[in-house]
């Protein structure tokens, strides 16, 4: 294994573990929403899409992650209102990631989504 490969499974290892470890509150179930999230900072090789990955998934949210290649992340979360905020302040308080600015955008719903993923 190549020390970047032993590098990327360590870290990856650390965010499963952290996301796996979070305690959720009780949500209440508010308005279902779809939200579009363009991410700018440091936002790139530091496990951010797994983070998000991860939670979304612990939060029952679908939708999908992906870089830009202008360094942004950008998402599409689908889920309670009340839980795409709780996964977005997650976000902003991760020591190691530095989100600078981070735009959000009401979407359509899409009746068909059963999952989040990474692409």
């Amino acid at each position: 294994m190549r020390p970047i490969d032993k590098f990327k499974k360590v870290r990856d290892d650390y965010v499963i573990n952290q996301v796996a470890k979070i305690k959720l509150p009780d949500f209440e179930e508010d308005r279902f929403v779809r939200r579009h999230i363009t991410f700018s900072g440091r936002v790139q090789h530091v496990g951010f899409r797994l983070e998000i990955e991860q939670l979304a998934k612990k939060l029952e949210l679908t939708g999908w992650v992906k870089n830009m290649e202008n360094g942004d992340v950008a998402a599409e979360f689908q889920g309670f209102e009340s839980r795409i905020r709780f996964l977005l302040k997650f976000m902003c308080s991760l020591k190691r990631i530095k989100i600078k600015k981070m735009e959000n955008k009401p979407k359509s719903l899409k009746q068909d989504e059963t999952e989040f993923l990474i692409i």
